[in-house]
């Protein structure tokens, strides 16, 4: 059994002992003067009626909050799906839950140093733009991506940046996100209200200012006894799996793979998701479609609250789940094909395709994703996260990655479990009428689990230039600290 469905059916547990516990006290100090009626059967607890205190199950669809850190704050997909591995389960009914206003978060604090200074940019790069002929992602210190540094040294860049930390290649600590969930769920209604609010500190003259971000937004419906939900607003991405490692305390490592870029992004519009249990051969298969304003990619590369170009972008996933006794294999194909919302003209489009693969069996995770991207070229009227730019070159890219992890549970009362991983990931990309460029990296790193709300993380990444571009001192140490409530 996986670690997402020991954590989920330990919040349930904990629910009902919860209860039974109130239950008795209530009755110790307030004994009835005669026999009281019998009480209806409870109904039967679920990820939305969970305790505060319980680890909510790894998404499959929504990012829920933080692990070990507060309850599920939905039934969302995710937490359908990951309950769904157990042939006897079926979801829960809305209409007889409590409401539930929830109020729930984390902390990540990091600390990081850069080799070089903290770019991707080689001092003796001629290339105009410069950013057309580096990896500027590549020096991420943390889950948001954020890199150490994108200074250009006056050069002229056109906007394929990520957000920066602004620290160089000096060794500096920092604030990554403060994150406050709040969800509420109607007693009688089959709704779901979520709300994520981001605190980003940036202190560093050299990077980006500091921020409030509405990071999600969504209603959720959820028509019970289906698995089936229909969610309004911004939310979570549909495409492959990483986006459900987007939040920092739901990731195994530190930073983002290569190809994060293209498909962890949050989405305004609207996503469905359906999945049907096949019990007779232990598997399931899963939909999860989406129109939105903006697509997938990340906001420095696609301006993700409104639509440049007033037409949508479709998205979708399926995925098929094949459950034993030993073993849990997940497989996906994800595709997506709309306008590019970095600039205005509809007919400027951009398609996307990909396969991601999740195999677990006791200790041991092994997970991998592919896309490809492809993106035409459009006028002069570039707009993106980072504002107004320049030209809309076209632009293709192939990518992939793939991680082991290995984790060990402990039963010591501040140790909970130490994972251990490596993930090789590498990226072929091409701007219309510039060289290519090949990179890979290779990371590594070791995550603490502590008590049930404090998670460790250190990770080492080994970056390489291997076409396209001269070689580049951009390797990176980052760390981790993450509480959760």
């Amino acid at each position: 059994m996986s670690w997402r469905r020991l954590t989920l059916l330990a919040a349930v547990g904990l629910t009902l002992a919860s209860a039974a516990a109130r239950a008795k006290e209530d009755d110790d100090d307030h004994p009835p003067a005669r026999p009281a009626p019998a009480a209806p059967k409870p109904a039967a607890a679920s990820p939305a009626a969970a305790n505060a205190g319980a680890a909510p199950a790894e998404p499959e669809g929504e990012t829920a909050p933080a692990p070990a850190a507060a309850a599920e704050e939905s039934i969302p997909e995710e937490a359908m799906t990951n309950a769904a591995d157990t042939a006897g389960y079926s979801p829960p009914d809305m209409s007889v839950l409590n409401p539930s206003l929830r109020i729930n978060g984390y902390v990540d604090i990091g600390f990081a140093r850069a080799t070089g200074n903290g770019t991707s940019f080689s001092p003796n790069d001629t290339t105009v733009p410069l950013d057309y002929g580096a990896d500027t992602f590549a020096t991420a210190v943390n889950s948001r991506g954020d890199v150490a540094s994108t200074n250009a040294g006056g050069q002229f860049t056109n906007g394929f940046l990520p957000h920066s930390m602004g620290i160089g290649g000096h060794a500096a600590a920092f604030i990554n996100v403060a994150d406050l969930d709040v969800s509420y769920a109607p007693a009688t209604l089959p709704l779901l209200g979520f709300v994520r609010l981001q605190g980003l500190p940036r202190f560093s003259s050299s990077g980006d200012s500091s921020s409030l971000l509405v990071e999600q937004a969504f209603v959720r419906v959820i028509p019970t006894p289906y698995e089936l939900s229909l969610t309004v607003g911004k939310s979570d991405s549909v495409f492959g799996i990483e986006y459900n490692e987007n939040e920092s305390p739901l990731r195994a490592g530190v930073t983002p793979s290569l190809i994060a870029r293209y498909t962890t992004g949050q989405m305004l519009g609207a996503k469905l998701f359906y999945r049907v249990s096949i019990l007779p051969i232990s598997s399931a298969i899963s939909f999860n479609l989406a129109a939105t304003a903006n697509g997938t990619l990340v906001d420095t590369l696609s301006p993700p609250d409104t639509s440049q170009t007033g037409r949508p972008i479709f998205a979708g996933r399926f995925g098929y789940e094949l459950h034993l006794s030993a073993v849990e294999i997940k497989l996906g194909a994800s595709g997506e094909k709309g306008p590019r919302n970095d600039q205005s003209d509809p007919s400027v489009q951009q398609w996307l395709v990909g396969a991601d693969a999740r195999i677990a069996g006791g200790p041991l995770e092994l997970r991998g994703e592919f896309i490809h991207i492809d993106q035409d070229a459009g006028g002069y009227d570039k707009v993106n996260g980072l504002g107004a730019q320049t030209l809309v070159s076209g632009f293709v890219a192939t990518g992939g990655y793939g991680q082991l992890a290995l984790h060990a549970d402990f039963n010591y009362t501040a140790l909970h479990k130490i994972t251990i991983y490596g993930r090789y990931e590498r990226r072929h990309a091409q701007f219309e009428g510039f060289r290519a460029v090949t990179v890979d990296r290779i990371t590594a790193g070791i995550r603490l689990d502590l008590w049930t709300q404090l998670a460790l993380k250190t990770e080492g990444l080994l970056n390489r230039e291997l076409e396209g571009e001269p070689d580049v001192d951009n390797n990176v140490w980052t760390n981790s600290l993450i509480y959760s409530w």
